[in-house]
């Protein structure tokens, strides 16, 4: 870097973004450094070469530069401005655009409120059910608008990382890690690999590799104006990016759930799964979380050895160790099971599925199959978008519950719970759930919720942006239907939503240990 300490000084005095006097704040990375003036964000790539990385040349800088926004401006476009030259004057002076030649290359971004980063919101306790759903509804878009890349990722790249956490893991043991768990790990991750090589090439010939993120954390969105907006894709290695859509967003998944806001990853899961139909990837999800973790595991350990601070080192020892042990837990396969949750509109399935999709299962939980939310996707509307009644017609409704049926069967093969959240007001329904369970060979379980007239007509009234385009008149309609013998098991679900899940938790034998 020492070619750059006279641009670092420019960029860091106040004068060279007409702010005489105040104070042009830093943001430093290993490979880059953020100079923060006004209302501009200028980013600086560092003149490095590391093993994943090389801006040495100045060349190279300007290439990752275009990249970095290009790749941006598909989800931030009102962040990411345009690459900005440092230029040399004939008198010697530098200067920022100027007409000179340049000698350094810059991302210039609007600045953003960071108090808004989702990582801030998740500390501080904020980061909300609808963010969330939200964000999961930008990560499909983005991904149904990004480039296919049939010559992306295959298994041999996701073998090719397991590679390097395996060299990092030996690095580190016995210092960090255990030898047993990260060995555990490393055969695991190369194991599964090899078992899905063939679905994993089918998934980049049908267009789920694709362009996407690359580092899709928390740290790397903010809300602006209650809206989610992704940033700082991965620019430097076309590797990381040019990958399975899963495995894009199996880093968002893997850090809510480390960050212990299952219930949020579970959202995050199951909205994107209504989404964008993607059942097929569960398979394969399992694989990619514990990659995502895995490599955390090793970034910690690496940071770990590089910080002088005892306290700071120690701690990062043990978020390693942390990352590995939840690697290990979703290469972990428990019994997947099926569970009808059903009842009146009103009487609270959908919150009673919410509440237990997260404790069941392996990270990040159960997969949950809303009814509502398939049907508005049948029909190409948003999910809280309401429909005509037409769309209500039998034979509407029938399709609708051939794919609850067809998705349930999907996710219970590739290793998942699945809860059938629905009506389920017709026997002849009842009886197809509980077969796909048999044809499945897994353990079912019925749930029927039953509350008041007046609770459920009040719950109704009071839903705001929901999937369920239930009236209090359709309520009354149903309470006319004959349903038949429920042989479910009946919860109360009258009161708050803790006494129906613990009723729930005990027919189910859940335990939250």
């Amino acid at each position: 870097m020492s070619d750059q300490h006279e641009v670092i000084a420019f960029l860091a005095d106040g004068r060279t973004h007409g702010l005489a006097g105040a104070e042009v704040a830093r943001v430093e990375t290993h490979a880059a450094i953020v100079f923060l003036a006004g209302d501009r964000a200028y980013k600086l790539k560092k003149a490095v070469a590391l093993p994943y990385l090389d801006f040495s040349t100045l060349e190279r800088r300007r290439h990752v530069c275009e990249e970095e926004i290009r790749l941006n401006r598909r989800t931030a476009p009102d962040i990411y401005l345009r690459v900005v030259p440092v230029t040399r004057g004939e008198d010697g002076g530098l200067a920022l655009g100027g007409a000179g030649r340049p000698v350094e290359w810059l991302v210039e971004m609007r600045r953003f409120d960071d108090s808004r980063l989702l990582d801030r919101l998740a500390r501080s306790g904020a980061l909300t059910d609808r963010a969330l759903i939200d964000l999961a509804d930008e990560v499909a878009a983005f991904h149904a608008a990004a480039a296919p890349c049939p010559d992306g990722a295959d298994v041999s790249e996701y073998l090719r990382v397991n590679a390097v956490i395996a060299g990092e893991f030996d690095a580190y043991t016995p210092a960090v890690f255990d030898a047993g768990p990260a060995r555990r790990f490393v055969a695991a991750v190369a194991a599964e690999g090899e078992r899905h090589r063939a679905l994993l090439a089918r998934r980049r010939t049908a267009g789920r590799v694709r362009e996407c993120h690359g580092d899709l954390h928390l740290r790397n969105i903010f809300l602006a104006h209650g809206r989610p907006v992704i940033f700082d894709a991965v620019e430097f290695d076309s590797r990381l990016s040019r990958t399975d859509v899963m495995y894009d967003l199996a880093f968002l998944l893997m850090d809510l759930w480390h960050r212990d806001l299952r219930h949020g990853a579970n959202v995050v899961l199951n909205r994107y799964l209504a989404r964008t139909g993607d059942i097929e990837g569960l398979v394969v999800l399992p694989m990619f979380l514990a990659l995502r973790a895995g490599i955390r595991a090793h970034v910690n350990a690496t940071m770990a050895a590089g910080t002088a601070d005892t306290g700071k080192a120690a701690a990062r020892r043990r978020e390693a160790r942390d990352y590995l042990a939840l690697a290990l837990d979703c290469l972990t396969p428990r019994p997947p099971r099926l569970i009808g949750v059903g009842g009146l509109s009103g009487s609270g399935k959908s919150t009673l599925a919410a509440a237990l999709a997260p404790e069941l299962g392996p990270p990040p939980g159960a997969v949950r199959l809303r009814s509502d939310e398939i049907r508005k996707v049948l029909m190409g509307v948003e999910p809280e978008q309401p429909l005509p009644p037409s769309a209500y017609a039998p034979e509407v409704s029938d399709r609708v519950y051939d794919l609850l049926y067809q998705r349930s069967a999907v996710a219970l093969a590739a290793g998942y719970p699945v809860i059938a959240d629905a009506t389920h007001s017709l026997a002849d329904g009842r009886r197809r759930l509980a077969g796909v369970a048999r044809t499945a060979g897994v353990r079912f379980d019925g749930l029927w919720l039953r509350a008041p007239t007046p609770v459920m007509a009040r719950r109704i009234d009071d839903r705001a942006r929901d999937p369920s385009d239930a009236t209090v008149d359709v309520l009354h309609a149903q309470l006319r239907e004959d349903t038949g013998i429920i042989d479910w098991q009946h919860i109360d679900s009258s009161g708050e939503i803790a006494g129906a899940l613990a009723e729930a938790r005990r027919c189910l034998a859940v335990d939250q240990t």
